[in-house]
């Protein structure tokens, strides 16, 4: 059976909304070569429909194996829990419309790997307190935000 892992960057206070936005800073080569080894980890990737259309725009133009994660992302199985999205456009990929708890059981059945959520804090918000969620891997960076999206409504990173 495989097991879903959520893999987040998180701030000090908890804001994991737009990474992209704070992240980069600190990401020194070890902190890219973890993330490189987590990605290479995985099987397949679970995503919220934010997070696909972010990556969906980005990710399959680069064709170089960028930040050593390209080629995997761009080929590896995905799949966007969405009920607005009519049909996905990067390759590989699956889309949930309903019956989500079900879809994602049947892929954990189905999968004798890791099955990732990249981001995507609606869905795992969605998630949490389930069975659905095996471990959790939050990468904490030393910023405090104030304020934008949080994994845990606590507004801290310990769920």
């Amino acid at each position: 059976m495989g097991k879903v892992i959520v893999y987040e960057y998180v701030t000090l206070d908890g804001v994991v909304e737009a990474p992209e936005t704070w992240q980069f800073p600190y990401v020194s080569s070890d902190v890219a070569e973890t993330i490189q080894l987590q990605i290479a980890e995985v099987d397949a990737i679970l995503l919220g429909r934010v997070t696909y259309d972010i990556f969906a725009a980005s990710w399959p133009t680069r064709t170089h194996n960028e930040f050593g994660v390209a080629d995997k992302l761009n080929s590896a199985p995905k799949y966007v829990v969405s009920s607005t999205l009519e049909k996905p456009d990067w390759n590989n990929t699956t889309l949930i419309k309903e019956n989500v708890p079900e879809e994602i059981a049947r892929l954990k059945q189905q999968s004798g790997g890791n099955i990732a959520i990249l981001g995507s804090a609606a869905l795992v918000q969605s998630l949490m307190g389930g069975e659905f969620i095996d471990e959790y891997q939050l990468m904490a960076y030393p910023i405090v935000l104030g304020s934008g999206k949080r994994l845990s409504q606590r507004g801290s990173i310990w769920l």
